[in-house]
């Protein structure tokens, strides 16, 4: 039933069952610009809109996440190494009528306590001293070299309406790397003063180890459509460590992959505008590996993974010519545009959710020039 190389899909599943249970929506690891922070942006704001959330509260989930992505793009550290804990980290997610907007970047270690005592000054300030505070520190003038002190800390406690949660992470003997864990009030109706949220921020935290260890750049857990996609291909083409010609590699196949996804909808037992996907991707091994994830009905299987195997056992010769599956057979000769574009073998995995329905995993690989 299922074909695993080399296990490569394994971290995909467990990160799949892992965002699903913080309901994760979406992960982005890199560095953070302008044009990458207007892709994030329009991904969440896209995702608010199909969950169907009122206008007050998708503009306060809305006004949140621009603090906080100008918040790390601000303090994002140009001077440290380019190794995998330097890159910046965003992350939203829904959970028990709640979100959760979650930033990492790394630190010095010197700047520990000064961060420390700010956040638990403004976590022990109450709405109208909080308002005051913000004045005070505008007023006062003092800019740092990073564009701020403290404003974007103090702005997103005012707009969240809640304490802010954070941990500091050891890297090296001058570095830490930190974490900023915010929760908008969405609901007058709706306690939240007593929401532990460390177990959610710890959840976050282990996922994050292993978006280091598989280098992942980008993970979006939600609805798929033309312009999600785009956008997603948009924060990869802002990776400054990812040259032209690999990008117009990568995005040609990604491209691909979500024609195939497009046309795999057809194969879902439930209606494919409200089932969301999974699509990775990531760089290992001087390769870049996509991988989408979809629901599927179990009685489809059989005929989906004929094709794979079909495409699979051609070599890449009889790939150029071949036209196994008819001009007719849209499935088909979407693996088949996928396997010619790629020239590697597809690599797929079917994971069993209940009797009638699985979760179907398909990879790619593209080799870095």
């Amino acid at each position: 039933m299922n074909k695993i190389n080399d296990n490569k899909l394994l971290f995909a599943f467990i990160l799949f069952k892992a965002m699903q249970k913080d309901n994760l929506s979406y992960i982005y690891r890199g560095r953070f610009t302008q044009d990458i922070t207007d892709h994030i942006l329009f991904l969440a704001e896209d995702n608010l809109e199909k969950e169907e959330q009122s206008s007050k509260i998708k503009k306060r989930v809305y006004s949140i996440m621009v603090e906080c992505l100008q918040n790390v793009t601000r303090h994002q550290n140009d001077n440290y190494d380019n190794s995998l804990e330097n890159l910046g980290l965003f992350v939203i997610q829904k959970k028990d009528e709640k979100y959760y907007i979650t930033t990492g970047n790394l630190v010095e270690k010197s700047n520990i306590i000064n961060i420390s005592n700010l956040i638990e000054k403004i976590n022990s300030l109450e709405k109208e001293e909080l308002k005051n505070y913000y004045k005070e520190v505008l007023d006062a003038g003092s800019i740092s070299n990073k564009g701020g002190a403290g404003l974007g800390l103090i702005d997103m406690a005012r707009k969240s309406g809640n304490k802010l949660s954070y941990t500091f992470k050891e890297i090296s003997d001058d570095f830490s790397y930190f974490y900023l864990h915010t929760i908008p009030t969405l609901d007058n109706t709706i306690d939240v003063s007593d929401i532990s949220s460390d177990d959610s921020l710890n959840n976050i935290i282990d996922i994050h180890k292993i978006i280091n260890d598989e280098n992942i750049l980008i993970i979006f857990n939600g609805f798929f459509n033309q312009e999600s996609f785009i956008n997603l291909l948009g924060t990869l083409d802002g990776q400054d460590n990812i040259s032209a010609i690999e990008k117009k590699e990568t995005f040609f196949v990604a491209v691909d992959l979500l024609q195939y996804i497009v046309k795999l909808s057809e194969e879902r037992c439930n209606d494919s505008e409200n089932t969301p996907g999974i699509i990775i991707i990531n760089e290992k091994e001087n390769q870049y590996f996509i991988t989408f994830g979809n629901f599927i009905c179990s009685g489809n299987i059989d005929r989906v993974k004929k094709k794979l195997e079909c495409a699979n056992n051609l070599t890449n010769e009889e790939l150029v010519d071949n036209n196994v599956f008819g001009k007719n057979d849209k499935l088909g000769n979407a693996i088949m545009d996928l396997r010619k574009k790629s020239e590697k073998q597809i690599d797929y995995y079917f994971f069993k959710v209940d009797d009638d329905n699985y979760f179907f995993l398909i990879q790619t690989v593209v080799l870095i020039s």
